[in-house]
């Protein structure tokens, strides 16, 4: 008697290209927050420009001088990408739990790390509109003085910087997936940044404690960047400052899929996979 040849059911093997383009197209429509059209356009546009007029005045009605001024338009003219890249990409989270959809994305077979990474590219490129906007304020409005010749230094350092900050805002999202909502930690993270990233107040002005506390936000390295090649300093300086950028994106990334294994583990266990 002849013996049939009985297969197992195929194993589904998504492609990973095919999987991050998806995401990279869909995530905007689908779960990541504030990308209706309206609120893309005033998060490049008017976020930078209210956000820096207000702690210029500040610094203004204070008494500080020219340098004070450019120091505090540069800083916040590049913090503002924590609305595109922390609480945009963060709030993933919450929309997949509210939609439903959370459960079903966890049981998937799809690559995680081509999934993460297709969520985070467009708020990579809105990250980079709003830091040029930013930017141009700076120079347009507040007298800022950029080089032409630091521009291909200072676009190294913002595309740097909007990679950093968007695998910050991944990082984040794994977080929030045992906890009940994101919106709490893009806020405790968006203060903590215009706080102790050096936007501001030199980080050289604060606490030790507190100095070494914003040595590790990604956007601290990033504005030091930015800062670096608006001066003008050496390639050598930059290579470094870069080099500590390009590190903390590559730990807030690692620890960002850690952090979703775990945290996928542990919501499935207590159930808060479905709570919202």
């Amino acid at each position: 008697m002849a013996i049939a040849n009985v297969r197992g059911p195929a194993t589904y093997h998504s492609s990973f290209w095919r999987t991050l383009w998806t995401n990279a197209v869909m995530a905007p429509r689908t779960s990541l927050g504030f990308m209706r059209l309206d609120f893309v356009l005033g998060t490049v546009f008017v976020v930078p420009l209210t956000q820096m007029a207000f702690f210029v005045f500040v610094v203004k009605l204070s008494g500080g001088g020219a340098s004070e001024i450019a120091f505090t338009a540069i800083g916040n003219a590049i913090a503002t990408v924590t609305y595109p890249s922390v609480f945009s990409v963060c709030q993933t989270t919450d929309s997949e739990k509210q939609q439903g959809t959370m459960e079903h994305l966890l049981v998937s077979p799809t690559n995680r790390l081509a999934l993460y990474l297709g969520r985070g590219l467009i708020p990579i490129l809105i990250s980079l509109a709003t830091a040029a906007m930013g930017l141009v304020y700076a120079a347009t409005l507040f007298g800022v003085v950029i080089p032409l010749g630091a521009i291909p230094a200072l676009a190294v350092s913002v595309t740097l910087t909007a990679f950093a900050m968007v695998a910050f805002g991944l990082l984040l999202g794994g977080v929030a997936l045992y906890l009940r909502t994101s919106i709490i930690l893009g806020n405790i993270f968006l203060f903590v940044g215009l706080l102790l990233a050096g936007v501001n107040v030199p980080l050289s002005d604060l606490p030790t404690p507190l100095q070494w506390a914003g040595y590790a936000l990604p956007l601290t390295w990033g504005l030091a960047g930015v800062r670096a090649a608006i001066a003008g300093e050496s390639l050598v300086s930059l290579e470094w400052i870069w080099g500590a950028v390009a590190l903390a994106a590559i730990i807030s990334f690692g620890l960002a899929m850690s952090l979703w294994e775990y945290f996928e583990r542990r919501a499935i266990t207590t159930g808060s996979i479905a709570r919202f």
